[in-house]
């Protein structure tokens, strides 16, 4: 689909507070799978503000962020740079790729940004940009199918009457910047997958935070980190839609604190032959 450069307006800042983390051992699963030891480049594609780049670039040599929206890239680097960690950032979309940001990469990361992209063509851009050996790596959050944590104690979030907020505010189709949401395809990344050079890709599981509690201030950033309800598609009655946010959820929770459970972090894993066939 073609990117819409107003697709996640004001969202940038919203995104490290109001998104739920990967799972704790992401890194070493990643690191064991793919046989990582601190050399090497990692690409992140559609990094946003850096939440993967930041987080794995600790398990190569070079890492570099790449993202079309350029206050995810102010974000990511502001988060770097506290850090101490000296990362490249490029403002491309996936289907600049290779000119944008050239090979080779010991590891390619979409951390919920492979959906966006023209996934066929991106997914064999990709394989030529890793080295012999390289992985692709596709990251996101998966519950359905997965076993349901017990609850801490905390209110689950109230999704479903936030979602009716942000239609009541928007309208019933989600919105994507100038225009709406196309709907979601039926087909899933590994059957994209199966029809490249990698074949058939593998798929894991990462356990979740069981425990995650997350207060009101964080839901509404969520809310606001997602193209359908980013901050600019509410023009000058964002304040109005927070403030209803707001007290939707304080109702809810007495002690302003919920439950958030996304799921576990799934991981599709696709291998390029460490020798050319």
């Amino acid at each position: 689909m073609a990117y819409d450069p107003t697709s996640y307006g004001g969202a940038a800042r919203h995104y490290r507070p109001g998104r739920p983390p990967y799972a704790p051992d992401l890194e070493a699963v990643l690191a064991r799978e793919a046989g990582l030891d601190g050399t090497g480049r990692l690409l992140d594609v559609g990094c946003g503000p850096g939440i993967l780049t930041v987080r794995l670039a600790p398990l190569f040599s070079e890492a570099v962020g790449l993202e079309p929206d350029p206050d995810m890239l102010v974000e990511g680097r502001r988060v770097a740079e506290a850090k101490g960690l000296d990362l490249g950032w490029v403002r491309a979309v996936a289907e600049e790729l290779p000119e944008a940001a050239p090979g080779p990469y010991r590891m390619i990361t979409f951390g919920q940004s492979f959906y966006w992209t023209d996934q066929l063509v991106v997914a064999e851009r990709v394989y030529d940009l890793l080295e012999p050996g390289g992985t692709l790596a596709l990251i996101g959050h998966a519950a359905d199918g997965r076993t349901r944590p017990p609850n801490p104690g905390s209110p689950p979030i109230p999704h479903d009457e936030l979602e009716a907020l942000v239609r009541n505010y928007l309208g019933p189709e989600r919105r994507l910047g100038q225009g709406t949401t196309p709907a979601p395809g039926t087909h899933r990344f590994e059957d994209v997958l199966v029809r490249t050079r990698f074949g058939a890709p593998r798929t894991i599981f990462v356990p979740g935070i069981p425990d995650l509690r997350r207060d009101i201030e964080s839901v509404l950033s969520g809310y606001f980190s997602l193209s359908f309800s980013a901050p600019h598609l509410f023009g000058d009655r964002v304040d109005d839609f927070a403030r209803e946010v707001r007290e939707l959820l304080a109702g809810h929770s007495p002690d302003g604190l919920f439950w958030d459970w996304p799921g576990d972090t799934q991981v599709v894993l696709a291998r390029k032959p460490s020798k050319a066939h």
